[in-house]
């Protein structure tokens, strides 16, 4: 059976998961609407595009497979501190800007890292990819970025496939954390931005493939049931 399956071209694959709300036409109509235009303009360096997103690293374990004979235990912390990181993405070059606290986001550390990214796009249109969180759709951002010459393109709802910075996310919690024992809050929020440092540099090269303008599509038929 094994081998037919294969003599006919199915092969053993990992289920996916999608937001059990997602909707594929949207995110479809999204796609050729707001962010290919605006992809185009960014090919013929008319314009920037970037993908933002904001991440919290909660100060605890972060586990992984391996290949071992006994099974590994890895010290956890106790505390519940985490890391709030807003962080966005050049579609065309893959440069990584971000900022950091440690008590929570908001819209007005939305707006402070907006300000940041017109004074370093000051030369052309910015657009920015960015979900539907309350802190970044509310009126005041929207404001604020008009001012600033910002258009902000919301994507339709539950689509994390459409922002290519997630993909960022897992490729630090993967080099910077998993497996990984920090004695202290300090060390562990070192570590991460030690990595978002290199990460211009080091890793440009795993960059430049892990956020390809690739975008994981589905459609209603391949949802099971």
């Amino acid at each position: 059976v094994h081998h037919y399956l294969i003599r006919i071209g199915m092969r053993r694959m990992k289920t996916g998961h999608v937001p059990s709300k997602a909707d594929p036409d949207k995110q479809q109509q999204w796609l050729e609407e707001k962010l290919q235009p605006a992809l185009s303009l960014a090919q013929k360096d008319q314009a920037h595009v970037l993908f933002m997103d904001a991440v919290h690293f909660v100060f605890a374990p972060f586990l992984c497979y391996l290949w071992c004979f006994v099974r590994v235990f890895i010290k956890a912390p106790a505390g519940r501190q985490r890391l709030n990181v807003i962080g966005a993405v050049n579609a065309m070059t893959k440069q990584v800007h971000y900022t950091s606290n440690t008590t929570y986001v908001n819209a007005i550390s939305i707006i402070e890292f907006l300000y940041q990214l017109a004074i370093f796009y000051y030369d052309k249109p910015i657009y920015i990819v960015l979900d539907n969180a309350r802190y970044q759709h509310c009126n005041y951002v929207k404001e604020i970025a008009q001012k600033l010459g910002i258009t902000l393109l919301f994507m339709p709802s539950y689509s994390p496939n459409l922002n290519i910075i997630e993909r960022l996310w897992k490729f630090i919690k993967k080099v910077a954390l998993q497996a990984k024992y920090f004695e202290s809050f300090d060390l562990f929020e070192q570590n991460i931005l030690q990595t978002f440092k290199q990460l211009n540099s080091s890793y440009s090269d795993d960059l430049k493939s892990l956020l390809s303008l690739n975008f994981q599509r589905f459609s209603k038929s391949e949802i099971y049931p």
